[in-house]
């Protein structure tokens, strides 16, 4: 089996705990633990406006994000014959990545804080994304075969 079909179900479930935690701290703000000194401020970005778009808290779209990819990442789906599988892997890492950069854009310029919880979901979806991309690119290492 490849170490793909390994490792992104747990990277999947890693990353659905903290949008899942993320989500009850929108709802319950005295359960955040976290520590605010500097520019590090879960509070203050977790509660910001822009922590909420068009009335859905972001971490919704966590929960959607890593849950939709993690049944495209589950040992069967790597083994999937059909192409649609994989390019549909690709195209939601895509998505993952784009709101990464969105989200880290607004933590910096817009908010001015950095949310330790959301910088552990976007090492995540950063690691997913490489992983993801390095291996729809068709490189194989030796001895494995291409399934058609």
């Amino acid at each position: 089996m490849k170490w793909q079909a390994m490792v992104t179900p747990v990277l999947c479930v890693f990353g659905l705990g903290l949008s899942l935690y993320t989500l009850w701290v929108h709802y319950h703000p005295g359960a955040l633990a976290c520590i605010a000194a500097g520019p590090v401020d879960c509070q203050a970005v977790l509660s910001s406006p822009q922590s909420v778009i068009t009335g859905v808290p972001v971490p919704y779209f966590g929960v959607i994000f890593f849950t939709a990819l993690g049944v495209v990442c589950l040992p069967a789906s790597w083994r999937s014959a059909n192409p649609w599988v994989g390019r549909g892997r690709l195209a939601i890492a895509i998505v993952g990545i784009g709101s990464v950069l969105y989200l880290l854009a607004t933590e910096l310029l817009t908010v001015k804080k950095i949310c330790l919880w959301c910088t552990g979901v976007h090492v995540v979806v950063f690691a997913l994304f490489i992983i993801i991309v390095t291996s729809a690119s068709g490189h194989r290492s030796a001895g494995e075969q291409e399934v058609i």
